[in-house]
């Protein structure tokens, strides 16, 4: 069980709720921390001094104010009015995460809402009632407002939810579950949908998957190596010493594992080549400059599930109600964007290594790695695909923060298109895994001819753990389904905790 408290979640926590159905509660200082933030919101709303969101209107209407007994109505017409989101939902992962991040924010007791609305909220997630949520509309500032909104709609027995994988009425799905629709107070509406949960919640999932996918990416680099008939020279430690950066060394130590005790690597260990091409050479510094960047990005994150983010927030110590501006997505738009770069260079690198096994002027192996050249195209048209999703991705990583278009008639005048940038780098995630994907299907190929001589300990592993659920291409057949097998075995983590189970646990950092 995760209990939320606002200053301990974890990464790995929202994983475990998002993807493993781990139940989630408030613990005793959470429970605290709401009920004191609350009482002060009820003195505000027993008094008559403009409060924003409170006792005012909001966005470029915070001019207007809202008397006492339109307040209510106030927070049911800010969710309702709100919930403006187009296209494909976002995915259930995401949603039960951006779920639990919004409680554990308002956990944090700076949020003044009552504690059976975060309840109410957790309850949803216990009984998994997954909010449809369409994935665009947001401008990553005053919040994820959007997306947020549809969350909140089904919390008020509108809007639609997923309950057993069918999509049902807001009302319904609540009644399912043995639920009653929540009817939101003063300063309510306000606290569920102002802040950075949705962005958060995809990029933490990126994270996660971004963590397995660097180190299939050194197994493949291993692979390619292998087949490539590569040295293992340029992963001497000595060289990463003198240029220390984490990302780099952990890579090293990672080559030096994958392909230890190589029979093909020491078989031409005498030959005439000097070096390998960079794309082989060069793996430490390239892999782990992106290794280097997911870092940030988790301390970002990290620090990210545990603030407060919406407006105005309660404070606790002085019964004040400040205006500030923590929904603002900028520290998430900017690590996203860098995320969306260090993942896409895995892909640019990693189709350069295919180029190299399956052109017979670079790779001393069969051309297209068939052994049927002109009759049999081989996999000839599978680096097509590499290069397709390559150019595709240098189109997504351009960065969405550095664009802004003013809302809410100028008063909110500077977003940080956040959201935009988390969701391309999970649509990136996909391609590279898919291009590294491709890589394997080359390498282990290209390993193939190179038999009787074996792989190192490692390699020779992932190349086992390949063929387990692809074989050997005798002769052509439909590559898509092949590829389709790969990305899911890689997608997965089938393939690296097959690996590690033989050379210990690959490092990132």
């Amino acid at each position: 069980m995760i209990l939320l408290d606002g200053y301990s979640l974890t990464l790995e926590d929202v994983i475990k709720v998002a993807r493993n159905y781990e139940e989630v509660r408030l613990s005793k200082q959470g429970r605290e921390q709401i009920i004191t933030s609350r009482r002060i919101v009820d003195k505000i709303l027993e008094e008559e001094r403009p409060v924003y969101g409170i006792s005012t209107g909001f966005g470029d209407f915070s001019t207007i104010s809202i008397s006492k007994d339109e307040r209510a109505q106030l927070q049911r017409n800010l969710i309702l009015s709100h919930a403006t989101g187009v296209g494909d939902p976002l995915s259930e992962d995401v949603v039960r995460a951006a779920m639990l991040l919004r409680a554990n924010s308002l956990a944090k007791g700076y949020s003044g809402i009552r504690l059976e609305t975060v309840e109410m909220l957790l309850a949803m997630i216990n009984k998994r009632i997954c909010p449809f949520i369409p994935a665009k509309g947001s401008v990553g500032a005053s919040g994820d407002l959007a997306p947020l909104s549809h969350m909140v709609l089904v919390m008020l027995g509108e809007g639609q939810a997923y309950v057993k994988g069918k999509l049902i009425g807001g009302a319904e799905a609540l009644q399912a579950c043995g639920l009653a629709p929540s009817v939101l107070s003063g300063k309510e509406g306000l606290a569920l949908i102002n802040g950075t949960q949705i962005m958060t919640a995809v990029g933490t999932i990126v994270w996660h998957d971004a963590v397995n996918l660097m180190k299939a990416t050194d197994i493949a680099a291993a692979l390619s190596v292998e087949a490539l008939k590569g040295t293992r020279a340029a992963f001497d430690p000595r060289i990463s010493q003198v240029r220390a950066h984490s990302g780099q060394v952990a890579t090293t130590d990672n080559m030096l594992r994958l392909t230890a005790n190589s029979a093909i690597i020491a078989s031409h260990i005498h030959c005439r080549k000097v070096q390998d091409a960079y794309s082989l050479r060069c793996v430490p510094q390239v892999h782990g400059a992106s290794k280097d960047a997911l870092r940030r990005v988790e301390e970002t994150l990290t620090i990210e599930i545990n603030s407060a983010t919406d407006n105005p927030l309660i404070m606790p110590e002085t019964g004040e109600a400040i205006s500030g501006g923590n929904f603002h997505g900028q520290p998430i738009a900017l690590v996203m964007d860098y995320l969306k770069l260090a993942i896409a260079e895995l892909g640019n690198i990693s189709e350069r290594r295919t180029n190299r096994l399956l052109d017979v002027h670079l790779s001393e192996l069969p051309a297209f790695l068939t052994a049927f050249p002109g009759v049999d195209s081989g996999l000839m048209i599978t680096q097509y695909v590499a290069a397709a999703l390559v150019s595709e991705n240098k189109v997504l990583v351009h960065p969405a923060s550095a664009d802004s278009i003013p809302t809410s008639a100028n008063q909110e005048d500077h977003v940080s298109m956040g959201t935009i940038a988390a969701r391309q780098a999970r649509e990136i995630l996909d391609n590279v895994c898919n291009i590294v994907a491709i890589e394997m299907l080359a390498a282990a190929q290209g390993v193939d001819f190179l038999a009787p001589l074996t792989p190192g300990d490692g390699t020779i592993k992932a190349h086992q753990t390949i063929r387990s659920v692809i074989p050997h291409l005798d002769e052509d057949r439909i590559p898509a389904p092949d590829i389709k097998n790969l990305h899911d075995l890689i997608a997965s983590g089938r393939l690296v905790e097959a690996v590690e189970a033989t050379v210990g646990l690959l490092k990132i950092y």
